[in-house]
C-alpha cells in the first residue's frame, strides 16, 4: 500500500477512510487466495482484489497533491526538506522493521530469495522484480516513494525555472501523461503480455510492477487535487453532484472488475491486450470518481460513517507492510489443527489485524507524532518568490 496521510481535522473524512478500509480489505483477499488457501475464499473480492493498490495510489495522488497545491495557491513557499522529512517519518519507521525482520529471519517470514537489501533502501526494489520473491509487495511502496520524490519536484521546478504553465497547458500535460502510460503498456504486451502458460516470464516484472507502467495511476488523483484548488469555483459544483458521482463511480469500478475478472488474464492466451493498456488507467479514473464522491456532502459516502473503517483506514499501511508473513506464519501454525476454511480464513484475517494495530501503535504512531511535533507543514512560514506564482496560478494569469 502505501502510507496514507491520517486526518487530524476535527471533522474526519469518513467517505475516504472508507476507500482506504476497502483498498486493504481489497488488497487481502487477493493475497489470500494467492498465498493462502489458492482459491478464491472471498469470491470476487479475492479475484479483482489486486485493485486495492490501485485505489491506493489514487488516493495518494489526491492526498499529496491536495496538500501540495492547498498550501501554494494560499501563497505558502514549499520546503522540498521538510516535505520530505514528513514522508520519510510517514513510511520509513514501519518499512524498516518488517524489512529487518525478512532479512534476519528468512524462513519465518516466507518467500523465495529477495532482490538485495541495497534495492529495497533504495526504493528500486520493484524495477525487473519477480514474483513470488520475499517482500514482493513492497513493490507498491517503492513506486509510491518514487511519486513522493518527483511530485514535488516537478511542481517546484514549474513554479520557479519554468515560469507559468498555463492551467490549460497543465491538463493537457497531465492528460498526455496518462496517455503516455496506455501507449507504453500497450507497447510492452506485444513482448510479454501473451504468456499462455501463466508463467509470468516478462509480465509482471515489465509491465505489473513497472514505475513507468503504473505511474498514471496516481495522476487522476492529481488532476481531483488540481480541481479543488486551481478550479475552486467549478469545484464547488462538482461537489454538488455527490449522488451522481457516487452513482457512476460505483457503476464504471462495478463494470471493470467484471471485464478485468472476464478478460485481464485469459488461459491459454495471456493477458489481454485491452486491459492491460487502459485498464490500468480506466480503473483508476473511476477510483478518482469515488474520492471526488467522498468528498462531496451530498454523496452517502461521505455522509456515512462506517463502524470500524476509521481504524482500519488508520492502520492500512501497517497491515499492508505485514499481512503477507503473518499470513504465512499463522496458515503453518493452523495447518496441523484440520479446522476449515471458514475458521483458518478468520483466525489469518484478525491475526494480520492484530499484527498491523500492533506495528502502528507501538512503531507508526510514535514517529508521527516526532514528526507532527518538529515538522508540522510541508511548507516554509516566511513567504518567498512562489507566493506570486502560486496566486498567479490560482488567477489564471501569466507570470510576469
Amino acid at each position: 500500500m502505501i502510507s496514507q496521510e491520517t486526518h487530524h481535522t476535527s471533522k474526519r473524512l469518513e467517505g475516504l477512510d472508507s476507500l482506504r478500509a476497502v483498498a486493504i480489505l481489497l488488497v487481502f483477499a487477493y493475497h489470500y487466495m494467492v498465498f493462502v488457501s489458492g482459491t478464491p475464499t472471498f469470491g470476487w473480492a479475492s479475484t479483482v482484489g489486486w485493485t486495492g493498490v490501485d485505489l491506493f495510489f489514487v488516493l495518494s495522488g489526491y492526498l499529496i497533491g491536495n496538500q501540495l497545491f492547498a498550501g501554494i495557491v494560499k501563497g505558502k513557499t514549499l520546503s522540498l526538506k521538510a516535505f520530505y522529512i514528513r514522508r520519510l517519518l510517514r513510511t520509513l519507521p514501519n518499512y524498516y522493521v518488517v524489512l529487518a525482520l525478512y532479512f534476519l529471519l528468512p524462513t519465518v517470514m516466507g518467500g523465495r530469495q529477495p532482490p538485495p537489501l541495497w534495492r529495497f533502501l533504495t526504493f528500486t526494489q520493484n524495477l525487473g522484480l519477480a514474483p513470488g520473491t520475499a517482500f514482493s509487495h513492497a513493490w507498491s511502496l517503492c513506486i509510491e516513494e518514487q511519486f513522493y520524490l518527483l511530485l514535488p519536484l516537478l511542481l517546484l521546478g514549474a513554479l520557479r525555472f519554468g515560469g507559468f504553465m498555463p492551467k490549460r497547458a497543465a491538463w493537457f500535460a497531465l492528460a498526455g501523461l496518462i496517455l503516455a502510460g496506455v501507449a507504453l503498456r500497450g507497447a510492452l504486451w506485444f513482448q510479454y503480455g501473451q504468456e499462455p502458460d501463466g508463467a509470468d516470464h516478462g509480465y509482471y516484472p515489465h509491465i505489473y510492477y513497472s514505475s513507468f507502467c503504473r505511474f498514471d495511476e496516481f495522476l487522476p488523483g492529481v488532476a481531483i487535487a488540481m480541481l479543488k484548488n486551481l478550479h475552486p469555483d467549478l469545484w464547488a459544483r462538482v461537489i454538488g453532484w455527490g449522488r451522481a458521482t457516487l452513482t457512476a463511480g460505483v457503476l464504471t469500478t462495478g463494470v471493470l472488475f467484471y471485464l478485468l475478472a472476464k478478460y485481464y488474464y485469459i488461459e491459454g492466451y495471456g493477458y489481454g491486450f485491452a486491459m492491460t493498456s487502459f485498464g490500468y488507467s480506466l480503473l483508476a479514473c473511476s477510483f478518482a470518481l469515488l474520492v471526488v464522491a467522498a468528498l462531496s456532502p451530498g454523496s452517502l459516502l461521505y455522509r456515512v460513517r462506517v463502524p470500524g473503517a476509521a481504524s482500519l483506514a488508520a492502520w492500512s499501511y501497517a497491515i499492508y507492510l505485514s499481512h503477507k508473513p503473518l499470513a504465512h506464519i499463522a496458515r503453518k501454525q493452523l495447518e496441523p489443527w484440520g479446522l476449515g476454511d471458514g475458521a483458518t480464513a478468520a483466525i489469518i484475517a484478525v491475526v494480520c489485524l492484530l499484527g498491523g494495530w500492533l506495528l502502528h501503535r507501538f512503531v507508526e504512531t510514535p514517529f508521527m507524532r516526532l514528526r507532527d511535533r518538529h515538522h508540522p507543514t510541508n511548507f516554509h512560514t516566511a513567504p518567498g518568490a512562489q507566493v506570486r506564482q502560486g496566486r498567479e496560478m490560482l488567477a489564471g494569469e501569466p507570470s510576469r
